[in-house]
C-alpha cells in the first residue's frame, strides 16, 4: 500500500452537539505529530462539519508533513449548503498545496445517507431508518439514488477544481452508484468486514480495485476498523449500536447491556484488514478513527465505559487526554514495517511553509 492513514474527527454536529468537544487547536496539533512520529501513518482523512475546524486540523496536518485528506462529514445540510462549505475547503487546501503540502479533497462523505434530498426525511436519524426498511419502497429509493448522487457530485467537483489543482475524491456508500469519472481516484467509507460479508469481503475489496484499475484510478478505502468490546468485529459499522443515544440530542445515554472490553479483538480485527488491503492492491487506507471524545473511557465502572463502543485507536479519558489502545500498537507497527522509506513524511521545508502559509 502506497499510503497508511488514520480518520481524525474535528467533530461531527448532529442536534447541535459534537463529538469532539472541547476542540483545542494545540492538542490537535500534538496528534498530528503522533500520527506522524508514533503512528508513523503517512495520511490522514481530516472529517467533521465545522469549516473552521476542517481547516486549523488540515493546516497542522500538513505542517506535521502528513498527505492531508480534507473531507467534510457533515450532516442535515442541503445540497447548496453543502457546496459553499466544499468552497472554502478548497481554497484553504490549494494554500495548502501550493506551499507544498500533499492534500486530496473529499467531496463529502456518505451524503445519501447524511445530508438532505436524497432520502425521505429531515434528519440523520429519519433517514437511517428508512434505510433499515426493507421491500419494494427501499427497492425503489435504492433506485433513485444514483442519480441524485451524481448531480451534486459533479456540481462538487466542480466547484472544488475552479479553486483547487490537486486530487479529489469522494468518501462512497456501495448502493449510491457513484459516477467516478470526475475525480481522481475511488474511495469508500465500506471498509468494515463485518459477519455479513466476512466470508467474502477480500473478494470485495478485490472487486473494488479491479473497478478502479479498469478507470486507470488508484482506489482508498477511507473508513474501516473495529469497537472495542467482544464480538465488535463482527458487528463492523454498527460497533456502535451498544450506545443508547439520545435522540433529542445525539448525546449518548449509556451502554445497552453488558459487554466485556476486548481490546485484543479490535487490534487483531486492524491487523488483518491491513492485510487484505495490502494483498489487493489498495492504494491508501484509512483506519476509523484516532479518537472518540463523545465515547470516554471509564476503568472503574465498565457499565459507564462508553469507549468500549469506540473504533478510536486511543482511548479518552474524561479529562479529554488519551492513552494509546493495543489497536495503536497494532498500527504503528504495520506502518512501520510496510511503509516505503520517506513516505510518511514530507520535507521539513515543505511543512513548514505549508503551516505559515495557511
Amino acid at each position: 500500500m502506497r499510503a497508511y492513514g488514520i480518520c481524525y474527527d474535528t467533530g461531527f454536529l448532529n442536534k447541535g452537539n459534537s463529538t469532539h468537544e472541547p476542540f483545542d487547536p494545540e492538542r490537535v496539533k500534538r496528534d498530528m505529530r503522533v500520527i506522524r512520529d508514533d503512528l508513523r501513518c503517512a495520511a490522514v482523512r481530516i472529517t467533521g462539519g465545522d469549516v473552521d475546524r476542517l481547516k486549523i486540523a488540515a493546516t497542522h496536518a500538513a505542517a506535521a508533513g502528513l498527505e492531508t485528506w480534507i473531507c467534510p462529514f457533515t450532516t442535515d445540510l442541503t445540497g447548496d449548503e453543502l457546496l459553499a462549505l466544499l468552497a472554502e475547503c478548497a481554497d484553504h487546501g490549494e494554500r495548502l498545496r501550493r506551499a507544498g503540502a500533499e492534500v486530496v479533497i473529499v467531496t463529502g462523505s456518505e451524503l445519501s445517507l447524511m445530508n438532505k434530498g436524497f432520502l425521505p426525511g429531515e434528519t440523520f436519524l429519519d433517514r437511517s431508518k428508512v434505510l433499515a426498511e426493507q421491500g419494494p419502497r427501499l427497492r425503489e429509493l435504492l433506485a433513485a439514488l444514483p442519480a441524485r448522487v451524481n448531480e451534486l457530485l459533479a456540481r462538487a467537483v466542480a466547484v472544488v477544481r475552479a479553486r483547487f489543482g490537486g486530487k479529489v475524491s469522494y468518501a462512497s456508500l456501495p448502493f449510491e452508484g457513484v459516477d467516478w469519472t470526475p475525480f481522481d481516484c475511488i474511495s469508500t467509507d465500506a471498509g468494515y468486514r463485518y459477519a455479513q460479508v466476512a466470508d467474502r469481503f477480500p473478494e470485495l475489496i478485490r472487486a473494488f480495485v479491479a473497478r478502479g484499475r479498469a478507470l486507470g484510478k488508484p482506489v482508498a478505502i477511507t473508513e474501516f476498523g473495529c469497537a472495542t468490546y467482544r464480538g465488535a468485529a463482527d458487528a463492523g459499522p454498527r460497533g456502535g449500536d451498544v450506545i443508547a443515544w439520545d435522540e433529542a440530542t445525539a448525546t449518548p445515554l449509556g451502554l445497552k447491556g453488558e459487554h466485556v472490553r476486548d481490546e485484543a479483538e479490535q487490534a487483531r480485527t486492524l491487523r488483518e484488514l491491513l492485510e487484505i488491503f495490502d494483498a489487493e492492491g489498495v492504494d491508501a487506507a484509512f483506519v476509523h478513527v484516532f479518537a472518540v471524545y463523545v465515547l470516554p473511557h471509564d476503568p472503574d465502572e465498565p457499565r459507564k465505559d462508553l469507549d468500549l463502543a469506540s473504533t478510536g485507536v486511543v482511548r479518552v479519558r474524561k479529562d479529554g487526554t488519551w492513552e494509546p489502545k493495543e489497536a495503536f500498537s497494532v498500527l504503528a507497527g504495520h506502518c512501520g514495517r510496510r511503509s516505503s522509506t520517506g513516505a510518511s513524511s514530507s520535507s521539513a521545508g515543505a511543512a513548514s511553509k505549508a503551516a505559515t502559509s495557511a
